[in-house]
């Protein structure tokens, strides 16, 4: 049995394309994992806070020196790190807008990204050696984008700060088990829409 976070980040809901990869899923999974419990978190519809001076002031400090305004500020980061250490794998599904993140998305990465807590730095002081606090988890990422060309070596790569960043961000909370499926062509629609999704749903249903 392992414990599931599902991370929800378009703004859309019935139209949304990344959330119907998180639907194909949980759907896959549960039905060669019945026993698996699934959590859900909505930072697109339902947005995360973003982080503030009291945040900052309280997330680098020892916890017995944090002010009531500045743990109040960390309630909710506090809550946010302890789902992503209860849980084994984790499924970020989300849209790339404009080359990137949902705001939402990038709010909750801000919130999770905890110095002591999710990372550290390995001698004690700030010298660029991170190490992940976040162990033995896997994520998948479900993006959908709206031209192609997006994956490694292809045309578009360098324009590509959504999968890439999610990669790099969670390598460095310690998530080194990560798997991409991107499903692309959306803004042309028709039949190039209707082969990708054919593949990535195929793909998708080979996850074990």
């Amino acid at each position: 049995m392992k414990k599931v976070l599902i991370i929800n980040a378009s703004v859309r809901n019935e139209r949304s394309y990344s959330r119907k990869l998180s639907q194909l899923f949980v759907e896959n999974r549960k039905s060669k994992h019945p026993t698996d419990v699934f959590t859900y978190r909505e930072v697109g519809t339902q947005p995360i806070p973003g982080i503030d001076e009291s945040w900052i002031a309280g997330a680098f400090i020892k916890p017995a020196d944090r002010t009531e305004a500045s743990r109040k500020a960390l309630k909710l980061s506090d809550e946010l790190v302890a789902e992503l250490h209860e849980h084994d794998i984790y499924v970020i599904a989300t849209p790339m807008y404009n080359w990137s993140l949902p705001s939402g998305l990038k709010a909750y990465i801000d919130q999770i990204m905890r110095f002591n807590k999710t990372w550290k730095f390995r001698s004690g002081v700030p010298d660029g050696d991170y190490v992940g606090l976040l162990e033995n988890k896997k994520l998948f990422v479900l993006s959908s984008r709206g031209d192609t060309g997006y994956g490694e070596g292809e045309k578009n790569e360098h324009m590509n700060f959504q999968t890439t960043y999610l990669k790099f961000i969670f390598g460095i909370m310690g998530v080194k088990d990560i798997s991409l499926f991107s499903l692309d062509n959306e803004e042309f629609g028709g039949e190039i829409f209707e082969r990708s999704k054919k593949e990535i749903f195929d793909r998708m249903r080979l996850i074990e």
